[in-house]
């Protein structure tokens, strides 16, 4: 989905990542959950922290610092999962993402989003939807299909949340 395609007014969640603010669509956000214990899963990208169990099924875990490229830091009480619906190749697929803290959710006019801007070939901003005017401040409005669907991901999970075959 586009910028282009944001012909109203659209709500978003808000988190942190460092001293960043990212935004995902709050119709692909299913819950937030405390951090909690993961189950770390062998031969699987730095950023897959691993696996927990949600009401009986397993949903795979990404840190996104580490997926972004951020520094690690300690986990605090403010650390959580965001448990997010992504396609993942033709599947629709649930899985968690690690982040430092949620903000709140917050509505978005389409006056208000910008495309995510054109830096070079070696600056991946793929994943970024678009940048939000909050203010004075800028929220990255996140691709979740991108983020969660680029080629380091097929195969580490199929579909139902289940691990396949890691690269």
């Amino acid at each position: 989905m586009s910028i282009s395609s944001i012909s109203e007014t659209t709500q978003f969640l808000t988190f942190t990542l460092a001293d960043e603010v990212f935004a995902v669509e709050i119709n692909r956000v299913k819950e937030v959950l405390e951090y909690t214990t993961v189950t770390r899963v062998p031969h699987t990208p730095a950023f897959v922290c691993g696996v927990i169990n949600l009401r009986g099924s397993v949903v795979p875990v990404m840190d996104m610092r580490k997926k972004f490229a951020l520094p690690s830091t300690e986990r605090t009480v403010n650390t959580c999962i965001i448990i997010i619906e992504v396609t993942i190749g033709e599947k629709t697929t649930v899985l968690g993402a690690m982040a430092d803290s949620v903000k709140e959710v917050m509505s978005l006019e389409p006056d208000q989003i910008d495309a995510a801007p054109r830096i070079g070939a070696k600056l991946r901003t793929e994943f970024i939807r678009g940048m939000g005017k909050h203010g004075e401040h800028f929220i990255i409005i996140l691709d979740t299909d991108r983020v969660f669907a680029a080629e380091e991901m097929e195969g580490v999970f199929d579909g139902s949340g289940a691990q396949g075959m890691a690269a």
